[in-house]
């Protein structure tokens, strides 16, 4: 099989002018607690990070290492996020569009952003974006975004696991697994679970789930 170009789309763009590219990528839209977080990233164009794809498909030694990299040697980057609470109001798919957009805000408060690579997020901002179907695993400032968002949202899941281990987010990072269902059967809900998802609502009406 070919391996991918993961610099296809931001040479295209290079040459057509724009400099300085954002890759946007969310992660966190399945676990039941926490915020979605987004980062905005933009790479120089001799950066090289080999074996840089999308974090999911990457260990987690290797997504730390990759995020330190990503963050010393990148043009820019933020991150964006909304809270549990933000989630129930608007639901997943829109916090995760507002959570990007705060990401590339805070971007262009460092630099001049020109153009946007997103992970197929369409957005209404003052920037041209392309949204690319699986674009963390063809383009490389979505990839790096993606690792990005991930460590940061792991580290909070591992903040809140410190206060609660017996919850296991250490393990399942918030997602909905069996372990994690035992554990809110056993303990009950604490702050910061999205009260619109569906296991979430079962434990609030005093079902097991």
């Amino acid at each position: 099989m070919k391996d991918v170009d993961l610099w296809k789309y931001e040479k295209e763009l290079l040459k057509e002018g724009y400099k300085y590219i954002g890759g946007v990528d969310e992660v966190g839209r399945g676990p039941l607690i926490g915020p979605v977080v987004t980062a905005c990233v933009v790479l120089p164009k001799d950066f090289v990070l080999e074996g840089l794809t999308d974090s999911k498909k990457l260990s987690e030694k290797k997504r730390n290492q990759y995020y330190d990299y990503i963050i010393n040697n990148c043009v820019a980057y933020s991150i964006g996020m909304c809270s549990p609470e933000e989630i129930d109001e608007l639901n997943i798919y829109q916090a995760s569009r507002v959570a990007m957009i705060r990401a590339i805000e805070e971007v262009k408060k460092k630099i001049p952003l020109d153009y946007i690579l997103s992970d197929a997020m369409p957005m209404d901002i003052d920037i041209p974006v392309k949204d690319i179907i699986k674009g963390d695993a063809k383009s490389i400032t979505i990839a790096a975004a993606s690792v990005v968002a991930k460590v940061t949202r792991d580290n909070i899941m591992y903040e809140l696991d410190k206060l609660y281990p017996e919850y296991g987010f250490k393990n399942h990072k918030g997602y909905p697994t069996k372990k994690h269902y035992e554990a809110l059967n056993k303990y009950g809900l604490i702050e910061g679970y999205r009260k619109t998802y569906g296991p979430v609502i079962k434990i609030l009406k005093g079902e097991k789930i």
